[in-house]
């Protein structure tokens, strides 16, 4: 059908849920919002689902949610009965209609006869992760859009590890999704029913527990927080999202009481006041901590996303003010700390590895191999650090994982979750803090410090928006033209290596060769000055990402050489 004729299909729908009805009726008229809406499905991958709230094939409702349920159940049937009895761990946010669209996952799944564990109330997606594991269940669902505006929300599938869902499974329930013609009529369970046949199971504070037990493994040098922990003051922000119950109980665990929580952002709220992006990347997400950190002294400012998988941290200046630590400059702080105690403690294995995206700061591999320890390097997208951690277990690799990190302020300290987890780092970073208080130092301190010692090392990701009908035919264009024409240089520096994970090629003065990495729509270019540049579509958003890593021996000439690089890059992509 056509978009208008799809959209025709929802107007007819007599039994339509009353507020997409009224969204509907208020958007009559406007060709461009419907056909916006209605004129193809939403794109499904390996990190699910995300979008836009409301009615149409293309926005997250209840009929798509149900949709891409029934995908999941689908391919459980195709596995057999041990599998549906191994059933599915869900989760939500603060999120408007979150709680609503697990429950409608819940019943599609028990229409089925697939067992469910859902929380009674918000969590986040770590706790998600870690739930599936617990239970030993085959898939999970996180319904979250993480950092998204409040207009959004998204849906998370999660495999048997607590990883997010590997591309074969994917694949075939996205092909199962397909098949999906009648988005109204998927059969629904009756959530009661379903309690009294035992296939519905509730969760909460027992696997809370069991989280916050595992947690205990990730503090280091517990004396930390008792000597040093006691007068540093901070402040925690969960920006109206998940992460204030567990993260706050995290923190007492470890030691931690000296800590104030930003009270208009305390409780889950979907409206999100005040934050058009709750995102801990953004300075905007830290305007009420930083009036209150100066209220109250506080040393640290830390805060997570809704869904509470990402945090960011501002540190004080000498002059009152807060200065905030990037998610590359954030993770290489972690890793050396981690090591550098470790190492202290006599616990570092002699085949200790650490993992991180291909898009993130090389200034943590300087670390690493300062402390003999491997740096592996994976796709974008916490699964291939989970897969990574699935070898080392299995034994398919002779490693010990120390830590994984992506530069978009996500983390992994220990391999409980299979998913970046803001409650371990939030614990790990308190950690940290105290640390340098110890040594009469702040965190950010810490960080030139590091560039002291391995170099000054600065990056930035800049991202075009392409959004409508054709934003996708656009960003496909792009990526076309790069690899047909080829990139020799940027701002008069000459590309050295062109690494392409589409086809899992490096080619450097000619020779090509291949990675041994899983195919991707990633370029890299790696440059004359050792600067690297690589460029993908984003799997959730409307958007071409361009990420720069530059290194130098000054951090003047590093901001400098950064501003070059984006210059260059807004020729290239100029219309």
């Amino acid at each position: 059908m056509s978009w208008k004729e799809t959209y025709q299909s929802w107007v007819d729908q007599p039994d339509l849920a009353a507020d997409l009805k009224a969204e509907l009726s208020a958007i009559k008229g406007n060709d461009e919002e419907i056909k916006d809406a209605f004129y193809a499905p939403m794109s499904f991958g390996t990190a699910g689902m995300r979008g836009i709230m409301g009615p149409g094939i293309n926005r997250m409702n209840i009929y798509t949610v149900r949709q891409a349920t029934a995908g999941l159940a689908s391919l459980m049937d195709s596995l057999g009965e041990e599998t549906k009895q191994r059933g599915v761990a869900i989760s939500f946010d603060s999120r408007h209609h979150s709680r609503e669209f697990a429950h409608d996952a819940a019943r599609v799944l028990g229409a089925h006869d697939i067992k469910v564990y859902i929380y009674d109330n918000v969590r986040p997606t770590p706790e998600l992760s870690f739930a599936v594991r617990y239970n030993h269940c085959y898939a999970g669902i996180m319904i979250t859009a993480s950092h998204n505006p409040k207009e959004y929300n998204g849906y998370k599938i999660y495999g048997e590890d607590g990883g997010q869902m590997p591309p074969k499974e994917s694949d075939m329930m996205t092909g199962y999704i397909r098949q999906i013609d009648d988005l109204f009529h998927i059969p629904l369970a009756d959530e009661q029913e379903m309690k009294n046949r035992g296939l519905e199971i509730e969760m909460g504070e027992d696997v809370d527990h069991a989280y916050l037990q595992h947690a205990k493994d990730v503090t280091v040098n517990k004396d930390l927080a008792h000597q040093f922990g006691k007068d540093m003051k901070f402040v925690f922000s969960p920006l109206c999202g998940t992460g204030r119950m567990l993260g706050e109980r995290a923190l007492r665990q470890a030691g931690f009481t000296n800590f104030v929580i930003e009270p208009t952002e305390a409780q889950p709220n979907g409206d999100f006041p005040g934050l058009v992006h709750p995102n801990p990347e953004f300075p905007e997400a830290f305007v009420r901590s930083i009036a209150l950190g100066k209220k109250v002294d506080a040393d640290v400012l830390i805060a997570t996303d809704p869904d509470a998988d990402r945090l960011g941290c501002a540190v004080r200046q000498p002059d009152g003010d807060y200065q905030l630590l990037t998610g590359n400059q954030i993770a290489a702080i972690m890793l050396h700390y981690l090591l550098e105690a470790h190492k202290q403690a006599g616990t570092l294995p002699n085949n200790a590895v650490a993992v991180k995206s291909i898009v993130s700061s090389t200034l943590p591999s300087k670390i690493a191999e300062s402390y003999g320890v491997g740096m592996i390097n994976v796709l974008t997208g916490f699964k291939w650090i989970a897969d990574q951690i699935h070898q080392y277990e299995t034994g398919k690799a002779d490693h010990t994982f120390m830590f994984g990190f992506e530069e978009s302020y996500g983390y992994l300290i220990k391999p409980f979750v299979r998913d970046k987890d803001a409650i371990q780092s939030l614990t790990l970073l308190a950690e940290i803090a105290a640390y340098y208080r110890s040594r009469h130092m702040t965190m950010y301190d810490g960080v030139q410090e590091l560039f002291q010692k391995y170099g000054y090392f600065r990056e930035k990701t800049i991202a075009k928006m392409y959004p409508g009908v054709d934003g996708p035919q656009k960003m496909s264009g792009m990526m076309k033209k790069f690899r047909d024409e080829g990139i020799t240089d940027f701002a008069g520096h000459s590309v050295v290596t062109t690494e392409d994970f589409s086809n899992d090629t490096t080619t450097t003065d000619g020779k090509t060769t291949k990675m041994g990495m899983p195919t991707s729509n990633v370029l890299k270019y790696i440059l004359d000055d050792e600067t690297w540049i690589a460029i993908r579509p984003s799997g959730t958003e409307p958007k071409l990402k361009f990420y720069v890593g530059t290194a130098a021996t000054t951090l003047e000439e590093a901001n400098q050489k950064l501003d070059q690089f984006e210059a260059a890059i807004e020729e290239l992509t100029k219309e």
